[in-house]
This record gives C-alpha cells, sequence and structure tokens, in this order.
C-alpha cells in the first residue's frame, strides 16, 4: 500500500532536552545501617555549575519522614547563593532507574550548609525486597543524582577600557611622550643619505618603558635632558619590529600572522630587550608553523641555545629522540652545543616513558617546558631560561 500523509495531524518542534549531569554514588552494606530517623551518611562532594554539593541519605528518614521511608537531601556546601533544579535517582543491581523524583521548581540555596529533598523518597522494605534486585548480593545501594547544567551568563559586562585608552590616547602620541626613538636599519646608519627613508621616530612614555620595558627605558639619560624629550637612536631593529614591541609594551598585541611571519625578529628584538612574554609568544608562534627536518635541525638548535628559547630547544631535542637512528646516520653532530646534551637525555628519556607502560612521573627534571613555565607562573616567578634555570628556580622557591 502507498504512503499516505496524515494531514489533520499537528506536529511542532520541541526545545532540545535540558543538559544534565549526573553523579553516582554505593552506599556499603544498606541493609545493615541504622535506622534511627534523622541519622544519615554522606557522599563525596562533588562539583556542578561551580559550585560544590553532597548528598545525605538517611535509611530510617529525617525527623519529619512518615515511617518506613528512606529520605535523601541535597546539601551545598560551597559559600554563595545559587539556584538548582535536579532529580533523585535509586537504581538497581543492573543499572536501572527504579525510583526518581525531580524538584519541581529551582531551589534556592543560601549558602554553606543549605539543603533540600524529599522526605519520603522511597520505602526502605521496597530496597531491601530481593524481587525488587535494588541492592547488590553484597548489600550495596546506588544512589544518583542528576542536575541541569545552567548556561553561562550572557549578561553583557564591559571590559576595563584603561587598555584601549592608553592604546588610543598614549601609544606614539607626540604630544604627551617625554622620549623618542629614532629606529634605522644598520644600512642606514652607514649610508646617511639613505637615513630620511630608512628610519622612523617612536615617541613613548618614559613611565610606561620603566615599568614594562626598563632595558629600553635605560637606553635614554633623563638628567642632561633639561626638560626637553630624550631621544636615543635604535639601529639593530628594523622600524616595523621595533612597532610591534612598542605597541606590545603599550598593552597591545601582535596579530598571529604577523607573529608567524617576522617570529625570528621578534624573538631577537624582544630577547634583547627582556620583554619576556612577546619573546614566548613568538617562540610559541616559530615552534607552530616550522616543521623541523633533518636538514635544519642544527640549524634551529643553535639558534635555540643562542636565544635560550627553551621551547624551541625542547622540540629539537624531542625531534632528535624520536628520530634517533635517522638522525646518528644524517646528521653532523661537530657543532652540537655540550651545554645541551643534558636536554637531549631528558627527551631521550620521556620519550621512553611515553613510549612503555605510560608510567608518569612528577619529577621537576623530565617535565615538559609548559609544564615547568606553568609552574613558574603560578608562583609569580620569572619564566624565560633555560630548562636548568627554571628547575632551580622552582626549587628554590618551594
Amino acid at each position: 500500500m502507498p504512503r499516505v500523509l496524515i494531514q489533520n495531524a499537528n506536529v511542532s518542534a520541541a526545545p532540545p532536552p535540558q543538559r544534565q549531569k549526573s553523579f553516582y554514588f554505593k552506599v556499603q552494606n544498606f541493609r545493615d545501617l541504622t535506622t534511627r530517623k534523622g541519622h544519615f551518611v554522606e557522599t563525596p562532594v562533588f562539583s556542578c555549575n561551580g559550585h560544590q554539593w553532597a548528598l545525605a541519605i538517611y535509611p530510617g528518614g529525617t525527623d519529619e519522614a512518615d515511617d518506613g521511608y528512606v529520605s535523601i537531601g541535597l546539601t551545598h556546601r560551597s559559600e554563595g547563593r545559587i539556584s538548582a533544579n535536579y532529580e533523585f535517582m535509586i537504581l538497581d543491581k543492573f543499572g536501572n532507574k527504579r525510583k526518581g523524583l525531580q524538584s519541581s521548581i529551582n531551589h534556592i540555596f543560601e549558602g554553606m550548609g543549605n539543603g533540600n529533598g524529599f522526605k519520603n523518597f522511597i520505602k526502605r522494605s521496597k530496597i531491601l525486597n530481593e524481587s525488587q534486585n535494588i541492592l547488590d548480593t553484597d548489600g550495596t545501594l546506588t544512589v544518583g543524582v542528576s542536575m541541569k547544567e545552567e548556561e553561562p551568563s550572557d549578561v553583557f559586562v564591559p571590559k576595563n577600557p584603561f587598555q584601549k585608552i592608553v592604546l588610543k590616547d598614549m601609544f606614539l602620541n607626540e604630544d604627551t611622550a617625554d622620549v623618542c626613538f629614532e629606529v634605522c636599519c644598520a644600512e642606514a646608519k652607514e649610508a646617511e643619505q639613505k637615513r630620511a627613508k630608512a628610519s622612523e621616530l617612536f615617541h613613548a612614555h618614559s613611565q610606561i618603558l620603566k615599568t614594562g620595558a626598563p632595558m629600553l627605558a635605560n637606553l635614554f639619560d633623563f638628567e642632561d635632558n633639561d626638560g626637553n624629550v630624550a631621544t636615543t637612536t635604535i639601529s639593530d631593529i628594523k622600524p616595523d619590529i621595533f612597532r610591534h614591541l612598542l605597541y606590545y609594551v603599550y598593552g597591545g598585541s601582535v596579530a598571529e600572522a604577523d607573529l608567524k611571519t617576522h617570529a625570528k625578529a621578534i624573538i631577537d628584538a624582544a630577547d634583547k630587550y627582556s620583554i619576556v612574554n612577546l619573546k614566548l609568544e613568538a617562540e610559541a608562534a616559530y615552534v607552530k608553523s616550522t616543521k623541523i627536518t633533518m636538514d635544519n635541525v642544527m640549524d634551529n638548535l643553535l639558534y635555540a641555545d643562542a636565544k635560550n628559547c627553551a621551547l624551541l630547544k625542547e622540540t629539537v631535542m624531542n625531534f632528535l629522540a624520536e628520530n634517533s637512528s635517522d638522525a646518528a646516520e644524517k646528521i653532523s653532530f661537530t657543532d652540537f652545543p655540550a651545554d645541551v646534551v643534558k636536554d637531549l637525555l631528558v627527551a631521550v628519556s620521556r620519550n621512553g616513558k611515553k613510549e612503555a607502560s605510560g608510567t608518569t612521573t612528577d619529577e621537576l627534571t623530565t617535565l615538559s617546558v609548559n609544564a615547568l613555565r606553568r609552574k613558574l607562573d603560578e608562583k609569580g616567578l620569572d619564566i624565560d631560561g633555560s630548562r636548568e634555570a627554571m628547575i632551580e628556580s622552582i626549587k628554590n622557591n618551594s
């Protein structure tokens, strides 16, 4: 028979189901627990919607429960105020839901220890009835709670405008500046006639430089300027790279495409003037965009060693550890820096552990550069340096 569309049926789109997060707990030897009213067991604390929670299970019910009932409550274990919609569940030994009760409204939990639940959740006799298959063979009861995950607030809160103000009103503002960089390439310095075309002036503010780039600030002699704008010349950085450097000092960011295109030039400049975070950003961009090969591995190693780029050095070492046979045959190690031998051994060790049984170690000597930098940042310590320097700094400040 041909299919026939029912014309008078009303079918509408349904809203997507609410996102729920479920937690399950096993109560051991439930049948042997006391049934005195008001006596309860508490589950381990769990997290949902940024707050801490726990379940309170009363085998004999709360003081307000009817005789013979088990009570369950949800207890708020965080400070502050939050609303929550939840469902309690009892699972049988096969994992099927045998009982479930859901809060009819979002309950408001006020402060630490505030709770809400069902005093007459389920009859204890039903749980103990073997024909119901609720308890495991060892008398374990499985209890669950499912909570609605709240959507992040979409309330618009504008960001702190100070950064925009600094970039808009102060960056390269000649009227308010008290220092000026004349940036020109080396060729222009040698050929005076090209200076007008190859140099560029960058006005800046000494207080910002002293805070964000002290080494740039130290290029000026503020005692002999007689209140005039202090000037200095930089001849080893191209003007477009210096603009990125200064813009970053003023709180701006360098576009990913520019970091990728000018990675080495930015690393060189940021390293020379100790603008650490910009150097690390450019290093990360270089590592991400560069494929290490047998042809370029030694060049990258020597560059990483010269500029103290720990992440790039680690990437090179990992490549050598993973391709040790080919490297031994195809690469000349005549110029291999003696001070990086330990880094190579660490890479071999980490590579071996990864390929073995999955054993992990918390020893600082085998942590990745990213992990070491994260530890240093958490402690408020300098994150630029060799692996050895980072490890030593963590040890000295533990």
